[in-house]
């Protein structure tokens, strides 16, 4: 088992022997730890089914763990690997001033937010763009963008590039490492593409539902191009 933390101070993302099953009685994580220093840029290694996707699912509320213990600074943003899943109003705009409805702010302050935000993706001038008319990667970076405006501390990334050309992965990618340094974010990336992990600052394996190795991400994708 890879040691963590015990305190989570330091600590964006803690995990503790999280289970989980399916009802079917399918167990996808066994016993999983792993813990992500605040302020840091980590990835999510494994192979198809070892359960990388279910466990940023436990880590943002969407499915509740059978046992175990997570801690994740709130507010989390939650980015999917299919931005079609999550954009839901007819403009950049509006799409991300959709997720601050809950906390009852003026319209100015709504508006601040968004330009803020639209700005931390490099999107200020398509506020007006419809949805449909946005390439895949710009709408990633909306998606990105309506966390940035709720002010979320953590970032879960579901492998957002899977559906991406090769140079917008890559832009992709830096640019969430660009906002993770200068907002002192957390992020952690789901990805099988070893070289995203040119930009991270440690990286986490995934078998069979357990962190099996972890650390220097240059250390594992060496291993894992080895495999």
């Amino acid at each position: 088992m890879i040691p963590v933390p015990t305190t989570t101070e330091a600590t964006g993302i803690w995990v503790q022997d999280l289970c989980f099953s399916w009802r079917e009685g399918e167990s996808v994580l066994r016993s999983c730890s792993l813990a992500v220093p605040k302020g840091e840029f980590w990835m999510l290694l494994g192979t198809n089914g070892s359960g990388k996707s279910t466990l940023l699912r436990l880590l943002s509320g969407l499915l509740t763990p059978d046992s175990g213990e997570t801690r994740v600074s709130p507010p989390v943003g939650f980015v999917f690997q299919n931005p079609d899943h999550q954009l839901v109003m007819p403009t950049v705009a509006a799409d991300v001033a959709f997720g601050l409805v809950e906390e009852k702010l003026s319209p100015v302050q709504v508006r601040n937010r968004v330009l803020e935000a639209l700005s931390a993706v490099n999107l200020l001038s398509l506020q007006r763009r419809p949805i449909y008319a946005l390439s895949g990667g710009q709408k990633q970076r909306i998606a990105i963008a309506g966390a940035i405006a709720r002010h979320c501390e953590v970032l879960l990334l579901d492998e957002p590039t899977a559906l991406l050309d090769p140079d917008s992965q890559l832009d992709l990618v830096a640019q969430v490492r660009h906002l993770v340094k200068s907002r002192g974010l957390t992020a952690l990336w789901v990805t099988h593409r070893l070289d995203e992990l040119d930009y991270c600052d440690g990286a986490f394996l995934l078998e069979q539902g357990q962190v099996v190795d972890s650390g220097d991400p240059q250390r594992l994708k060496n291993r894992l191009m080895q495999c």
